[in-house]
């Protein structure tokens, strides 16, 4: 029977898929797995929104591996609220899986650079996923990274679990109930990503629900420009996109 030529059959060599987390921002934080993996790499390609436009994650590979041959590859930024931004969106992911067949028949191994971890709230498992709906027996594999809101309690000392405690990571991408409905439980600590242009309404509901203490947000972590400052204090104005908020849990005030 002809193979379909949808998923023609796989080379001797089959070629790997890999997410590589790169951290939130420093080059000091990028793990000896994901230095080793990017030096390893047939090739290194990292998300973009143009061409000719360096992004975050290659920046950050440049600054460790500055001879690294890096292939960009552009994605629609836009949200996907709307019809055209998931249209827009859904386009880069083909256009991005398009580029990948190539050589991941060819046996390539492919190392997929992102910010933070390729796990949590990235877009590498959308760029998988649909690879995979053309080329189901592909190998995809992550390997993990720091996120910004471990960078952002060490950098600020804040403890961000202990004993029984709870962590809600959400994002205020669309709005703040989400971060309401976090802060539901006092004994939960909050962190929330995506929600610079809501910093205003986080501070709001944070003071409503006596939760402003001890809260902090850092923007552009390990990047130019990076500040960290008590969410009270940053309150009066919306932050950057790439900021990150810690909520401590409540009941650790009341200790002695």
């Amino acid at each position: 029977m002809a193979s379909s030529s949808l998923h023609p059959p796989s080379p001797a060599r089959p070629g790997l898929l890999l997410g590589v987390g790169v951290g939130p921002g420093d080059p000091q934080l990028l793990t000896l797995q994901a230095l080793s993996a990017l030096r390893e790499a047939d090739r290194v390609v990292a998300p973009t929104t143009a061409p000719d436009s360096e992004g975050r994650a290659e920046s950050v590979v440049r600054q460790a591996l500055p001879d690294l041959a890096v292939d960009r590859i552009p994605f629609s930024m836009t949200s996907d609220d709307t019809p055209e931004g998931a249209a827009a969106r859904a386009d880069s992911h083909q256009g991005a899986a398009d580029r990948l067949v190539g050589w991941l028949d060819a046996g390539e191994t492919v190392a997929f650079v992102t910010l933070g971890d390729p796990n949590v709230y990235s877009t590498f498992p959308s760029v998988a996923a649909t690879l995979l709906d053309r080329r189901p027996g592909t190998r995809v594999e992550t390997l993990p990274g720091i996120c910004a809101f471990q960078a952002l309690a060490s950098a600020t000392g804040t403890v961000l679990l202990d004993g029984t405690e709870t962590l809600a990571l959400v994002t205020a991408l669309d709005g703040t109930a989400p971060v309401k409905e976090a802060l539901s439980d006092p004994s939960r600590a909050v962190v929330v990503y995506k929600g610079g242009r809501h910093l205003p309404e986080i501070a709001a509901l944070l003071a409503d629900q006596d939760r402003l203490e001890g809260a902090v947000v850092g923007e552009l972590l390990g990047l130019p420009g990076q500040t960290l400052r008590p969410v009270a204090e940053a309150a009066g104005e919306p932050a950057s996109y790439l900021a990150t908020v810690i909520v401590p849990p409540a009941p650790r005030r009341l200790q002695p």
